[in-house]
């Protein structure tokens, strides 16, 4: 029995524009809904260098020069956004059934870009997700309660902290 409910991804892109920016990295875990992992996937996405050095300027990337350079670096090893959409649409085979849900913090704008680079992954998806950034809003607003993440600005590491967020949300309803 395939015990995945939720799809947590994480994407690392030029910028935030799903017309004119591109994925250059993706990182998945499945989880279960106690959010326990049952499996990992992860990817470097090949873009064009013209484009990364475009699109890759202004504050943020010169705030995050280390992620920015190790996303640059990593291009030459980086795969066709079809192969990996490929690859991720055979992760889902083999680790959920039915519903599937996305996960993670400000999800919505991750899947802008799923929408548009990634159309067949984009129908395999429920239409209900999960998104840390609204317990987040809550807590720091009504509770003022505040979880410290780390900002690497990395997919993996990206979602292993919004599911240590979401996890940490969750100690106080108990």
């Amino acid at each position: 029995m395939k015990k995945a409910k939720l799809l947590w991804i994480d994407l690392e892109m030029t910028g935030l524009d799903p017309k004119k920016d591109k994925i250059l990295e993706v990182a998945a875990i499945a989880t279960n809904m106690k959010l326990e992992e049952i499996a990992k996937y992860e990817a470097v996405v090949k873009v064009s260098p013209r484009l990364m050095k475009s699109r890759m300027i202004g504050d943020f990337w010169e705030k995050n020069s280390k992620s920015r350079d190790a996303l640059i670096e990593q291009n030459e090893t980086g795969k066709p956004i079809e192969e990996v959409e490929r690859e991720l649409i055979e992760f889902l085979d083999q680790n959920f059934g039915k519903e599937i849900y996305l996960a993670g913090n400000s999800i919505h704008q991750d899947r802008k870009f799923i929408e548009n680079e990634m159309p067949e992954l984009n129908k395999h998806l429920h239409y209900r997700m999960l998104d840390v950034s609204a317990w987040k809003i809550y807590f720091e607003n009504a509770l003022n309660k505040k979880f410290i993440k780390p900002e690497n600005h990395r997919a993996l590491d990206d979602i292993n902290g919004s599911i240590e967020e979401l996890k940490w949300y969750l100690t106080f309803l108990k």
